[in-house]
């Protein structure tokens, strides 16, 4: 199953998938307002604004599960990535990464590029996916690894 076809929900909760974005270059992160790798969002917004053009997105999934770090709901979340990062990529609904009611998405990403010594589980928000423009995930990035430190990456396979 590609990527692209695995269900997500939308910020405003409707049931989706990610076949808008079929084709391009994607960095799944999991996000949080209220963590100390927060400020990843301006980041973040910097690739997804220096390379949407060439066919790339950053794809934003909420999670609260890491000390309780994202407490608010859809429209609480968009307000604060609007007004303090100024984010234009996409923010999907609130989701878990990881136990019985992790997301899909989560699931296989997991799978498909497991972290260090070959755990399959999220540490900790701002864990970062590379997905090539086929939908194989290239590589996963652990939440201390910033943003621009990617940007090489993403650029070779633009």
């Amino acid at each position: 199953m590609s990527i692209t076809e695995l269900p997500v929900r939308a910020a405003d909760g409707h049931e989706t998938d990610l076949s808008d974005y079929a084709g391009q270059v994607l960095l799944v992160v999991n996000t949080a307002s209220k963590c100390g790798f927060t400020p990843q969002y301006a980041e973040l917004e910097a690739l997804y604004r220096a390379h949407k053009d060439q066919g790339f997105a950053v794809l934003g999934f909420p999670c609260n599960q890491f000390g309780g770090q994202e407490p608010g709901d859809a429209a609480e979340i968009a307000n604060f990535c609007s007004l303090t990062y100024d984010v234009t990529f996409p923010v999907f609904a609130k989701i878990d990464v990881n136990g019985a009611d992790a997301a899909p998405l989560f699931e296989h990403l997991k799978q498909e590029a497991p972290g260090l010594l070959g755990s399959k589980a999220i540490k900790w928000n701002f864990t970062k996916f590379l997905v090539d423009r086929s939908g194989k995930v290239v590589d996963r990035y652990a939440p201390t690894t910033a943003p621009r430190d990617i940007e090489a990456d993403i650029e070779k396979l633009l």
